[in-house]
């Protein structure tokens, strides 16, 4: 293979930037004029604990793959603390799965290289669009005029309670008027068994035989392979459905979480999290599990450890949906923000960053 039109272009390049999907070691064997970049390795998740359903299914390759491009780069940038540690405390075991030659202590090689850098989120602006505005906002929601700087560091001020006015919100009228609307779950995520839908279906169904009043929104993307759950639980859910199914339009998409009240995940799997990130942002209260990446973004009053205690949570918001209306929500939101991360990213992005870094590891 001849490289020779790449040349010039390399020449003035000095930093290399990947995707853990790319196997980095085979692309600098492949295009050795690489080999003086500045190689910088982003992990948004790994595959060395990448959930599925039968060990026997896990492509080793995959992971074997990550482990060499670690080996090759200068910098490997991890989405959160979790992916990282993971990645890191799994690579024993998984090469123990080799036949032979296994190499030992390899995770000792690759964490001096290995830092903490947040996927950042450019939340959109849902409030100076009315198009984003809830159209029938339950008339019990107070919506308090608020400021962020007003609220500790922790505390991250719903969109919501900037928009309106420190006064009920009422869009019914006659008999509806003053009624308790229900409550609104949505559910954000990948249409696949890792974010365990079975688990999140089952609760509804458990609220519907309690008779408890709820809607539900099951959003995110579908792909070949759609789990039966999901059909089986819109035919029993279909009197509480409020939206269904991957919403190709970005603004209904917003609109759907903005009129949620709560968003919910009941995932196996979750490295960072960004859905759940842009609901909290549109105003919605967060229920996730004490497990994965949730414990390092979300303050323990968001956290779940059981399926029963996620279906109790939620009984007492149906039967009390102002508790979660109310609610200013304790999430840090500037934290995962472009704005606090560009100038992070900016810097691992400087070829002569390599000196602080590696004072930094000293």
């Amino acid at each position: 293979m001849v490289f020779t039109p790449y040349l010039s272009k390399m020449e003035a390049m000095r930093v290399l930037f990947t995707s853990s999907v790319l196997n980095l070691a085979e692309l600098v064997a492949l295009r050795p004029d690489l080999a003086h970049l500045k190689k910088v390795l982003y992990f948004h998740e790994n595959q060395l604990v990448y959930p599925v359903r039968k060990s026997q299914e896990r492509d080793f390759q995959y992971g074997y793959n990550q482990i060499l491009s670690c080996l090759v780069a200068d910098v490997v940038a991890f989405n959160s603390a979790f992916n990282m540690e993971s990645f890191l405390s799994s690579m024993s075991t998984f090469m123990k799965t080799m036949p032979d030659h296994r190499p030992k202590d390899l995770d000792r090689l690759i964490r001096p290289k290995c830092r903490v850098l947040h996927f950042p989120i450019r939340f959109p602006d849902v409030t100076s669009h009315p198009e984003l505005t809830v159209d029938s906002e339950p008339p019990e929601k107070i919506h308090n005029v608020a400021r962020p700087q007003q609220y500790p560091e922790s505390t991250s001020v719903t969109p919501r309670q900037e928009t309106f006015q420190n006064e009920p919100v009422s869009h019914t009228c006659g008999n509806e008027r003053g009624r308790l609307q229900p409550l609104r779950i949505v559910w954000p995520h990948r249409w696949e068994h890792d974010k365990d839908p079975q688990l999140f279906f089952q609760t509804l169904l458990k609220l519907k035989e309690r008779q408890l009043s709820f809607e539900v929104s099951v959003l995110g993307e579908t792909f070949t392979d759609v789990p039966d759950i999901f059909s089986e639980a819109k035919e029993q859910l279909v009197d509480h459905i409020q939206h269904w199914g991957f919403m190709p339009s970005k603004e209904d998409y917003l609109k759907a979480l903005c009129q949620a009240d709560v968003v919910v995940s009941t995932a196996k799997h979750e490295f960072f999290g960004v859905a759940m990130l842009e609901a909290v942002h549109c105003g919605c209260y967060p229920l996730c599990p004490k497990a994965l990446v949730y414990p390092e973004i979300f303050p323990a009053t968001y956290l779940y450890s059981t399926p029963e205690q996620l279906c109790k949570r939620l009984q007492d918001f149906c039967k009390r949906p102002q508790l979660v209306r109310q609610h200013v929500t304790q999430v840090n939101l500037d934290a995962f923000s472009w704005d606090a991360l560009g100038d992070c990213f900016r810097s691992l992005l400087r070829a002569d960053s390599d000196r602080m870094l590696t004072e930094e590891r000293m």
